[in-house]
């Protein structure tokens, strides 16, 4: 018999009923600025000085370019969600309209990667801590922010959004503050200074590094967008989930084009690029406010990106999760890790979703500076794949939805998804010629394999169980 065809007689409410438990504590507004928080992080306040100096000013086009992959992305995800919002999301939906392997290899890719990311954001946390603490062992900051954000991921959702809410609203407000700083010193430096958009082009032209360089930085700029796709997985846990993703859907991506596009304008324009590419030393925009000369602004900026790196990994922490709640759910995880407390939270399938965490003390111990770009390299694949697979979906999903009219509709299908489906190849064949990112696809290409095999065994198993052999038989 074949294993596509059970879960498509039944329809996709076989799949909502057994993530049922789950208990739905999230508000529009929390869903909201969880979408805006959760892309707003690392990838900006410390990877974007890797970004500049792969590609210097261009940089700019960069990140532009990976604004438009995300609203493409964006707008398949709020379709699917507002059709089917369950906490297995995109894997669920994957296993419904592409197979049961293609579900499991995106929420486990995507829960692995997610694992890996956790470690950059805490490693991240480390550096920041460096800048007051220079003494201090990583680790230890590693290990103490850790634990209160497991805590609070292992209480309630309600708490969840709640803090994120603040953690997301305190990044908000701070990335405003630093606009209009940064636009002041900016219009107000004398011409002929070292501040002003001249600095675009005085050290080797807006291409320093020719279109290979900016095409190189969409990868840092995609991993700075990624995890804005955790609001489908959110969705599953909103009170009202139509209502809500078209609402994140509409203010998300206009504030996060504006945020990255604007904060990174202004930094180039303060501080030369060549100055802004501090490596995983101190992040650029502390560099910025450390140039302004205003006391005390440098240490304020460096505690709102500090809340910034804890924020992404509250945030990492609970779809983590909720992809390996919704693998258990499956039959494809250990059962345990399907189980709930009372107030609906997986605490099992958290625990074993620190791993990340864990490994990031230990690289962070072995390879000190280089471990975050390690853990950038090896962390991006599961999303990468994720959000390739997430457009592969919507094709298969508008197909099967044809003749009906969907509460809300992606335009310019078909064109949007297999633009952004040939992106993302092309994004992930890049990191296989690129030294700093070859470990993505080393590391992820033989990660499927395994996963493939995996699948493989474990359905023969079940199907062994089911049906006794023909020797028995005899």
């Amino acid at each position: 018999m074949s294993t596509r065809t059970a879960p498509r007689a039944t329809g996709f409410d076989t799949i909502t009923e057994r993530e049922t438990g789950l208990h739905r504590g999230l508000s529009s507004r929390q869903l909201a600025m969880i979408a805006i928080g959760g892309a707003i992080g690392t990838g900006l306040f410390l990877g974007s000085s890797f970004a500049i100096g792969f590609a210097g000013p261009s940089v700019l086009v960069s990140y532009a370019i990976g604004a438009g992959i995300t609203l493409l992305l964006m707008g398949a995800l709020a379709e699917m969600t507002v059709a089917h919002p369950t906490s297995g999301s995109f894997g669920a939906w994957a296993e419904f309209y592409l197979s049961p392997l293609a579900g499991f290899l995106v929420r486990f890719a995507y829960w692995a990667g997610n694992v890996f990311a956790l470690g950059t954001e805490v490693t991240a946390v480390a550096v920041y801590m460096r800048f007051w603490y220079p003494a201090v062992p990583g680790w230890i900051w590693i290990v103490g922010f850790s634990l209160v954000l497991v805590l609070v991921n292992a209480a309630n959702v309600r708490l969840f959004g709640s803090v994120e809410y603040v953690f997301s609203a305190l990044k908000i407000s701070a990335i405003l503050g630093f606009l209009g700083l940064g636009a002041w010193v900016v219009f107000t430096a004398p011409a002929g200074g070292s501040i002003g958009f001249h600095n675009y082009t005085a050290f080797g032209g807006f291409f320093p590094r020719g279109f290979a360089g900016t095409w190189l930085a969409v990868l840092v700029a995609l991993f700075s967008y990624f995890s804005i796709e955790m609001i489908a997985v959110a969705a599953g846990e909103a009170r009202d989930p139509a209502r809500a993703i078209t609402r994140a859907f509409r203010v998300t991506m206009l504030r996060l084009v504006l945020f990255y596009l604007l904060t990174l304008a202004l930094v180039l324009a303060i501080v030369p690029w060549t100055v802004t590419v501090g490596g995983p030393t101190q992040s650029p925009f502390v560099t910025v406010m450390q140039r302004t000369h205003i006391a005390g602004a440098a240490g304020v900026i460096n505690f709102v990106i500090l809340i910034a790196a804890l924020s992404a990994m509250n945030s990492q922490l609970y779809i983590t999760t909720r992809m390996l709640f919704s693998l258990s759910r499956a039959g494809l995880a250990p059962r345990r890790l399907g189980t709930l407390t009372s107030s609906g939270v997986p605490v099992a399938a958290l625990l074993v979703s620190t791993f990340g965490i864990g490994l990031a003390a230990v690289l962070n111990t072995l390879f000190h500076d280089r471990s975050f770009l390690l853990m950038l390299a090896i962390s991006m694949f599961g999303p990468m794949f994720t959000w390739l697979m997430i457009f592969i979906t919507h094709l298969k999903f508008r197909r099967h939805h044809a003749a009906e009219r969907l509460a809300f509709r992606m335009w310019g299908y078909p064109w949007t998804s297999m633009a952004g489906a040939a992106l993302m190849a092309a994004a992930l064949l890049t990191t296989l010629f690129t030294e700093a990112f070859r470990p993505t696809l080393v590391y992820g290409v033989p990660f499927l394999l395994l996963l493939s095999a995996g699948y493989g065994m474990r359905v023969r198993r079940q199907q062994a169980s089911a049906h006794p052999t023909a020797q028995e038989n005899r």
